[in-house]
Parts: structure tokens; sequence; C-alpha cells
């Protein structure tokens, strides 16, 4: 996995993904005003820990980054250093298989694949996306069709 050619581009160090190396606030080394969060941003936790290029983490850094930004031009003290909750992991494994895994709790296989499917699609931002978005795995887990992905330019 390797970061945006853009976060190459910005000024400071790297790892070795390409990812800008952030302050504990998530702004660029030497650039207060300037944040970086989600795939270009090599953020770490309590301890050194680095947090995972995960979605749930940069949507928390995305969220802190505008509190520091809103403090920063109301004057008021900002939020002070960037702390990501790992609230669990889920991953499909196949066809009808998934692993669920948060605080203790713990599903595999064809249960363990609708709750991934229920999370996703709770997560989606309107109830028309929900919809849209069930009714079209449903209809390619009946049917057996995969979709064609590509990515062009």
């Amino acid at each position: 996995v390797a970061a945006s050619p853009l976060a190459a581009d910005l000024a400071g160090p790297h790892d070795r993904a390409g990812r800008s190396v952030v302050e504990e606030d998530l702004s660029l080394q030497g650039h207060p005003n300037v944040f970086v969060v989600g795939d270009a941003a090599s953020m770490t936790g309590p301890a050194g820990v680095p947090v995972p290029g995960i979605a749930p983490a940069a949507k928390q850094a995305g969220r802190h980054a505008a509190l520091v930004i809103e403090a920063q031009v109301a004057g008021r003290p900002t939020p002070g250093a960037f702390r990501y909750r790992h609230a669990g992991d889920l991953a499909t494994i196949g066809r009808s298989a998934a692993v669920v895994r948060f605080d203790g709790f713990r599903l595999t296989g064809w249960l363990g694949w609708v709750f991934w499917g229920l999370a996703h699609i709770y997560f989606l931002i309107g109830l028309r996306n929900r919809v849209a978005v069930a009714l079209d795995w449903s209809w390619s887990w009946l049917t057996r069709q995969r979709h064609v992905r590509l990515i062009i330019g």
C-alpha cells in the first residue's frame, strides 16, 4: 500500500509507504495550518503504535482535524493530540463468509458475513444509498454476477 502521489510532494518527513509524518494534532510538521489525514498521513497513537490505514481511522482523523481547525479559527484552545479508538474488525473472506471481532465478541462464517453486510449498509449516508446498495448486493449474490470495476486514468 502506498500513499497518494500528492503526499510525496508535501514538505517534511515521509514513511516508507510515502505517507507524510504528522504531528500529534495531525498537522504537517513545520506547517501548523496544514493537516494531513487518511491514507496520506502516517499517524501514531499512544506509545508510538501506528494507526491502521482503515476507513474508521481516517474518519476519526478527519473529525479531529476539523475540531482543531474550528478551535483555531474561533481562538479557543485546540482539543490536543489525536487518539484513535479502534471499534473492532470486520473482514469478508468469501462469497458468504466473514470475520467479525470487537470487544471479545466474535462471529465467523455466514453469520459474520450477514453482520458484515448489515454494518456496512448501516454506515452509508442516506436511506436511498442504503436501499440501493442492499438491493444491488442482494441481486449480485442471488445471480452470482460480478460487477466490472474499471479504473481509467
